[in-house]
C-alpha cells in the first residue's frame, strides 16, 4: 500500500513539478516511513516553490532532525513558527514551539 502511495505521490510531482502540495505530500509519506534523507529533498523542494508553507517548513525541520542536521531543524522550525504566527496558525507554531523545546 505505501509503495502504491510513493507511486501515486511521485507521478504527481512528475505532473506538477511546480506544485509545492505535489512535493509535500511525497515528502510526509517519506517523513513517515523513517526515510529521512529523502524527505529533506522533497520538502526542501516545496518549501523553496512556497516559502511560505508552513505545515511544510514543520515537517522539513522534522526531517532534517531526524537525518541529524539538530541546527538545521532549528532554523526551519524558527522560521515556520514566523510564518505560523503570520497566517494566524497559533497552534502550528505552539507545535513547533514544542519540537524546539525537545530539539
Amino acid at each position: 500500500m505505501a509503495a502504491d502511495r510513493e507511486a501515486q505521490f511521485r507521478k504527481l510531482v512528475e505532473q506538477f513539478p511546480g506544485s509545492p502540495m505535489s512535493h509535500f505530500s511525497l515528502g510526509k509519506l517519506l517523513l513517515e516511513a523513517g526515510r529521512y534523507p529523502e524527505a529533506v529533498l522533497s520538502l526542501e523542494q516545496a518549501t523553496r516553490l512556497d516559502p511560505s508553507y508552513a505545515a511544510a517548513l514543520l515537517a522539513l525541520g522534522e526531517a532534517l532532525a531526524g537525518a541529524g542536521r539538530r541546527e538545521e531543524a532549528r532554523r526551519t522550525w524558527e522560521q515556520g513558527r514566523a510564518r505560523a504566527l503570520e497566517q494566524n496558525h497559533p497552534g502550528l507554531a505552539e507545535e513547533m514551539d514544542g519540537l524546539l523545546a525537545d530539539l
